[in-house]
């Protein structure tokens, strides 16, 4: 994976709602993607824990990631989410989370990935599992320019 990978995918280079949610990539590469978030007040609920929207938001990001790992630096692949499945499993208020995407099954437009989101003690708090649609342009492994 490259840095420029790296930090566009998951740094502060990202346009509004990624940006927003700050999380930051851990690994990236064919068929499994991992993201990391430090909670922050933020990303609470009026229940002092984390909000499901941010759990699922995250999920997402990471299994369409899994599904469209580009390796030629400057150049990115897209997908849109088809539809998108969350179980919630657990509850944290604090620390770091981690999100594991994995593409399970597909072709060359659509793909199905399964998510998981751990605490930082191993804590299961959400699985997930979606459908994407490679978006055009996207279908080759070298993307389009970002």
């Amino acid at each position: 994976m490259s840095e420029d990978s790296l930090h566009i995918r998951g740094g502060q280079d990202l346009p509004g709602f990624h940006n927003l949610l700050g999380y930051h990539q851990l690994s990236w590469e064919e068929n499994e993607a991992v993201i990391g978030l430090e909670l922050q007040p933020c990303h609470l609920n009026l229940g002092g824990v984390i909000h499901g929207g941010v759990l699922t938001s995250l999920l997402d990001i990471a299994m369409a990631e899994a599904g469209t790992y580009c390796p030629y630096p400057g150049r990115i692949r897209k997908a849109i989410t088809l539809s998108l499945t969350t179980t919630f499993t657990g509850q944290c208020s604090g620390g770091t989370i981690r999100v594991t995407g994995r593409r399970r099954a597909g072709g060359t437009r659509i793909f199905n990935s399964t998510g998981e989101v751990h605490d930082d003690k191993g804590n299961l708090l959400a699985i997930a599992e979606g459908t994407f649609r490679i978006r055009s342009g996207s279908e080759k492994p070298e993307g389009v320019p970002i």
